[in-house]
């Protein structure tokens, strides 16, 4: 979920989302990341433009917000310095009791605004960075006060275990799908709710109808049709860590991959149209946009498009999400892209991320 756009009213002054919560996978396929490749990358906590860096692409993330730049470069130069075992242990993923002495070990390393933001961070710095989201306490929230009203822990944890498709299928309608279950669910993951505790309220400015009946439903498809035993995000919705479910740029071998090319990976302070902008034309060969044409009307959404189109290399793909509100190419661009919609269809069967309606995928003819 991108912290990326610049909308009235908006709040971009602590971290957003410490995680990103996008399923770095879908851009893996979409984007088709390689050496030689210049990629322009919402920023948000870090995660998935690290994943894009894996590859030998060279990924430029921006973000609005200076608290989720600062995410991204701790994330940066702790994993330039740390075994992956190690960087689990400060991030708050495997227990530590030494967080702290780390981060000193490198916090030169971090431009100035970056250490003053974590120098005033102290105590998210000993919990785990990873949970210093207000969307993570979001999910606390959840799993501390609405889940027990729903579940028994034990319930939980066979949810988690692994299962054949029609088993996960016969455990969410004979044993999940409970009255509380629908009633509770409905009511956290309402507009209302979630305004207050998760998302800002601005970011429903253009949601239109039932929020919790959308989400709803991709969860029910998420718990069934999906392994739930191999899915970080509802690993830490229900459990409040990823455990042996990491996220795609935390894997072993993508984590040392990303070691060999972190230089590839740079920040920039800006909304992304801006820095697609500043780097020219012809800049980039894909763009990772997260969710944040729904945040935007349509007129605004045309001239982001537009901005960013300048800035993009024949056959440059645009990735992006909506969760709530239909967004695609506006018609003004229409000419100049193609729908992948088939591509993008089969790779949003696989999102693991289930909190999204769409995954839209366009190329520059």
């Amino acid at each position: 979920m991108s912290s990326e756009i610049n909308i009235p009213a908006a709040d971009f002054s602590f971290v957003r989302y410490a995680n990103c919560w996008e399923d770095a996978a879908l851009l893996i396929g979409a984007l088709r990341p390689a050496p030689g490749m210049r990629l322009l990358s919402i920023a948000s906590a870090g995660d998935n433009s690290l994943s894009l860096v894996a590859s030998g692409a060279d990924v430029v993330a921006a973000d609005l917000n200076p608290a989720q730049l600062a995410c991204a470069e701790l994330r940066r130069e702790a994993i330039r310095i740390m075994s992956q075992p190690e960087f689990l242990r400060f991030a708050g993923i495997q227990p530590s009791d030494d967080r702290l002495a780390r981060y000193q070990s490198f916090r030169s390393a971090l431009t100035a605004p970056s250490q003053a933001f974590w120098d005033a961070q102290r105590d998210a710095l000993e919990r785990g960075f990873i949970h210093a989201g207000k969307f993570e306490r979001y999910f606390h929230y959840f799993r501390k006060r609405v889940m027990p009203l729903i579940h028994r822990s034990d319930t939980v944890s066979a949810l988690l275990h692994p299962r054949s498709a029609e088993a996960r299928r016969d455990f969410y309608r004979t044993v999940w799908d409970n009255r509380r279950w629908n009633l509770l669910f409905r009511l956290f993951f309402s507009r209302f709710v979630m305004g207050q505790l998760g998302r800002d309220p601005s970011f429903f400015r253009h949601v239109e109808g039932c929020v919790s009946s959308r989400i709803l439903e991709r969860t029910r498809y998420a718990l069934s049709e999906l392994d739930t035993s191999a899915n970080p995000y509802l690993a830490y919705i229900l459990t409040g860590n990823f455990g042996c479910a990491l996220p795609h740029y935390l894997e072993p071998g993508t984590y040392a991959s990303i070691q060999r090319n972190i230089d590839r990976l740079t920040l920039c302070h800006g909304a992304v149209d801006a820095v697609a902008e500043a780097c020219g034309t012809g800049a980039f060969d894909g763009y990772n946009l997260s969710d944040i044409f729904e945040y935007l009307s349509p007129k605004q959404c045309e001239g982001v498009y537009g901005r960013l189109l300048k800035s993009a290399r024949p056959r440059a793909r645009l990735a992006y999400w909506n969760m709530l509100v239909p967004r695609r190419c506006p018609a003004a661009h229409a000419g100049r892209m193609t729908a992948l919609d088939e591509e993008a269809h089969l790779l949003f069967a696989r999102d693991r991320a289930f909190f999204y309606s769409h995954f839209v995928l366009e190329e520059v003819r």
